[in-house]
């Protein structure tokens, strides 16, 4: 729980101190997805997404390798064609919740 509320904090504390513009207010359209203003890299939501997937890949690989992964992606590409993250965001936030559940592990 220290882990992944750590990393869950630190994550924060950098999307607001970059507080990079999303892609619907630098290209003013309407985004299919609601969000706030600002603070898109990295995706808190594909960090979670990930870092529950790692969690339940430790649990049942199955569960989490297949459906819990798979799922995971799912929302990464809902996030960049909903515009609400570049996909570089979403990467950033798949990557560091890949490295906090490895720390799981340990």
């Amino acid at each position: 729980v220290l882990i992944m509320g750590g990393g869950f904090f630190l994550l924060s504390l950098g999307r607001s101190l970059y507080n990079r513009p999303r892609p619907y207010q630098t290209w003013l359209f309407n985004p299919l997805l609601e969000d706030s203003l600002g603070k898109s890299f990295p995706s808190r939501h594909v960090f979670s997404a990930t870092v529950i997937a790692m969690l339940a890949l430790m649990l049942n690989p199955w569960l989490g390798g297949g459906y819990c992964f798979f799922w995971a992606g799912a929302l990464v590409s809902l996030r960049v064609l909903g515009g609400v993250h570049y996909p570089s965001d979403v990467l950033a936030g798949y990557a560091i919740g890949i490295f906090v559940g490895l720390l799981l592990y340990l």
